[in-house]
């Protein structure tokens, strides 16, 4: 199957997923004021998602006092999930969990397969989406996204921060959007 990307301005898929601790998270059902910034990792079983959350949910305030809502989400089961958030000490973070493949690669995703346990001595699941970063406008439309094959390099979250300033002040459109041919 071909790999699809998203296209800024253009509406993004549905996202409806449970949240660690009960409830769900459903992608324009309470809109934020600003962006949704939905941050997809790999679960539990990835040391590099833990440092990359761990940073995340040190700078969520910085986040909602911009009006971003800030998802995490994996395919983890929910006790999985719920010990991620617990690891990360998850306070400004909502944590989703039992995102589907279908889901992940709607999203533009890319899907791995299990190598056995991770250094974390953790057994990673027979298939799992690779990380994904996206920032969603109110109105369900592609603001950014950046999606990997690994887990490394990823945006960093000051970065991001310093982007929603930026788009808040200037009112700045979303890019990338041309689809015509070149």
């Amino acid at each position: 199957m071909s790999h699809q990307a998203l296209l800024p301005r253009y509406p993004v898929p549905n996202l409806n997923v449970p949240f660690v601790g009960g409830g769900r998270f459903v992608l324009g059902a309470v809109a934020a004021d600003t962006f949704d910034l939905i941050v997809f990792y790999r679960g539990l079983h990835c040391p590099v998602c833990f440092k990359y959350l761990l940073e995340l949910e040190r700078l969520s305030a910085e986040f909602a006092a911009r009006g971003v809502h800030v998802l995490a989400v994996s395919g983890d089961v929910e006790s999985r999930g719920r010990e991620m958030a617990e690891k990360v000490k998850a306070k400004g973070v909502k944590f989703g969990y039992g995102l589907n493949l279908r889901s992940a690669r709607q999203w533009g995703l890319y899907i791995s397969t299990s190598r056995g346990k991770t250094s974390l001595g953790i057994e990673e699941p027979p298939l799992f989406s690779e990380p994904g970063v996206f920032l969603v406008r109110p109105d369900g439309t592609l603001y950014y996204g950046a999606v990997q094959t690994m887990p490394f390099a990823r945006p960093a979250f000051q970065d991001l921060l310093g982007a929603v300033d930026f788009a808040i002040a200037k009112d700045y459109p979303a890019r990338g959007e041309f689809t015509g041919d070149v």
